[in-house]
Parts: structure tokens; C-alpha cells; sequence
């Protein structure tokens, strides 16, 4: 997996769009989005659960810090489905 910054993204997308490796993008260290190029039908297992532990960790740490409990989020989720049931 490479890692970069957004400005380096940003400068050498078509270089890295083209490129059969992943690429995390970082913004001061933290991540701003994650390239993952198409190689065949499904991503690798490996791969998918490293990205899947990164981005559950970073949620979670984004909850905790904003005080959100797993309630507020469910009540949130059932508002959202009545609203779009009317």
C-alpha cells in the first residue's frame, strides 16, 4: 500500500489512478480517503479486512470524540427510515 498527501494526490492522480497498488491519502497525518484500484472481481481478503479494521477504528474514534453513543445512532437510523417510508 503506498501512502501520500492530498497535495500529492492531487498532483500525480492520473499516475496513481493508473496504478495496481492501493493508495491511502493522508491529510496531517490522518486519512482523507483511500484509493483502492480494481483488480479483478473482489478485492483481496487481506486487504479488505486491513481497510475494514482502519475505517471502523477511525469511525469510532470520530464518535467517541463528538460524545455520539450507539443509541443516538439507532433512533437517528429509525427517523431516517420513517422519513423515507412517507
Amino acid at each position: 500500500m503506498k501512502f501520500t498527501s492530498v497535495r500529492e494526490f492531487r498532483d500525480k492522480a492520473t499516475h496513481m489512478l493508473r496504478s495496481r497498488e492501493p493508495v491511502l491519502v493522508l491529510r496531517r497525518g490522518r486519512v482523507a480517503g483511500i484509493f483502492l484500484p480494481q483488480i479483478g472481481d473482489e478485492l483481496p481478503l487481506d486487504l479488505r479486512r486491513q481497510v475494514f479494521q482502519m475505517l471502523t477504528s477511525d469511525i469510532a474514534r470520530r464518535l467517541k470524540r463528538k460524545g455520539v453513543t450507539e443509541a443516538e445512532i439507532l433512533a437517528d437510523f429509525k427517523k431516517s427510515r420513517r422519513a423515507r417510508r412517507r
